[in-house]
């Protein structure tokens, strides 16, 4: 009895440790609870050699674009209009009227930019660019080809544009292709329209909506913008309201005007980890394994991870291959690491409530910019026994397969797991 007393007392402080990692992440940094609007933070740890003998050849990536404005007009339009009626109205306090010129010129900055990539976004994908050039000098080296594809939209096709730029600068004898074409889009963006009848519905939509409700918090927020309780609750839709407001405050650290104001002082930690929670929520349901909608959401990613295979195999046979560069956006990186279930991230998780405390957390598999790298050694060209490595956001990552040593794992067998697992998908 003893013992398992001791068990069951070591599990949960197991768990309660676990459960904090996102508030504690938030305390030291509250820009992390932008999610996925969290900007590049770049490498968090140093990279393990690899085995000896083995050298970087061939690097195959897929990466989001960088930073950007928000998509739409409604989130800045919303926030700075709706304190502009209460101010006409005199319902604002000093904050709020100092929060409304905030807004003010955020909206400005925005204007006509729906989406676009920031100067920030455009720097993320040089950084990025520099380090994979000065990590694996070996891929890049000479007269090698850069394969660079991005999808349609104009904040990827910078991004791409931006990092090629950079490795030119490094090494101005690289032959460089790149493309942004709907011939691609079926791997590179590709829309399923079966998986995403299915996203958000019957369970999974209950389970959400009330796990929603549960972390709403605004009032306290609303009663230091607003002199009047009443005229805010019967006037504004004050969630709706909040998550804006929280939404354009997370953004502007992807923009310049980050160096001159900033709106998150308006929430404590506890007001963003809840909004946190909602949004982390979303994404795992909509992209994630949830079992609550049958998870199999990361399949839309399917033609991708087969293109990266098929690539590396055709790459892999020739003597200088280069790297093959790929440009697109969240909704494909997310789901691709769950189908790979990198890092343990394609756990299917029933309770909404348990995301946090099992460490299912957004911001760590998607920021801006976020990418995987696909890192491929051997000791010679001729060397059939090709070891890889998968970097997610430029930190080594885990696949559940046996490995050589460390994050190093055989070519062969994650190809002949992978196909396996794809082709077994019944549409």
């Amino acid at each position: 009895m003893r013992k398992a007393s001791i068990v069951f007392c070591a599990l949960t402080l197991s768990v309660g440790a676990f459960a904090q990692q996102a508030k504690d992440d938030f305390k030291k940094d509250r820009l992390m609870s932008a999610g996925n609007y969290w900007a590049y933070p770049g490498p968090q740890k140093a990279q393990m050699p690899a085995p000896k003998g083995y050298k970087p050849f061939y690097i195959s990536h897929y990466g989001r674009h960088g930073s950007r404005y928000l998509i739409g007009t409604k989130d800045y339009d919303t926030t700075y209009f709706t304190l502009a009626k209460a101010d006409s109205l005199g319902k604002l306090t000093p904050l709020g009227k100092a929060t409304m010129g905030k807004l003010k010129l955020i909206r400005e900055e925005a204007m006509l930019r729906d989406g676009e990539l920031t100067q920030r976004g455009a720097e993320q994908h040089k950084g990025i660019a520099r380090r994979m050039y000065q990590n694996f000098p070996e891929v890049f080296a000479g007269r090698t080809t850069i394969d660079a594809k991005s999808t349609t939209v104009i904040r990827c096709i910078l991004s791409m544009e931006n990092a090629l730029q950079q490795l030119l600068l490094l090494n101005p004898q690289l032959i460089v292709k790149h493309d942004a074409s709907m011939h691609d889009m079926y791997y590179m963006n590709q829309t399923d329209d079966s998986l995403r009848a299915r996203k958000m519905r019957g369970a999974a939509k209950d389970a959400y909506l009330a796990f929603a409700k549960k972390h709403e918090m605004h009032d306290r927020v609303m009663n230091s913008l607003f002199n009047d309780a009443e005229y805010w609750k019967n006037n504004i839709n004050a969630n709706e309201f909040n998550r804006m407001l929280i939404k354009v405050a997370n953004n502007v650290q992807s923009t310049e005007l980050r160096h001159k104001l900033q709106l998150l002082d308006l929430f404590t930690v506890d007001e963003l980890y809840e909004n946190w929670l909602v949004g982390n929520a979303r994404w795992y349901i909509m992209y994630g394994p949830s079992p609550l909608n049958g998870g199999t959401q990361p399949y839309s990613q399917r033609n991708l991870l087969r293109n990266i295979i098929t690539q590396a195999d055709s790459c892999i046979k020739l003597a200088s291959p280069g790297a093959t560069l790929r440009y697109g956006h969240d909704t494909m990186v997310m789901p691709l690491v769950c189908l790979l279930n990198l890092n343990q991230n394609g756990r299917q998780i029933a309770d909404l409530e348990q995301l946090a405390p099992q460490n299912w957390l957004d911001y760590k598999i998607f920021p801006m910019a976020s990418n995987l790298q696909f890192v491929f050694y051997r000791k010679n060209a001729a060397d059939k026994d090709v070891l890889f490595k998968v970097m997610l956001n430029e930190n080594e990552a885990t696949l559940p397969l046996k490995a050589v040593s460390g994050p190093y794992y055989r070519w062969s067998d994650f190809r002949d797991f992978y196909l396996k697992k794809i082709d077994a998908y019944k549409e």
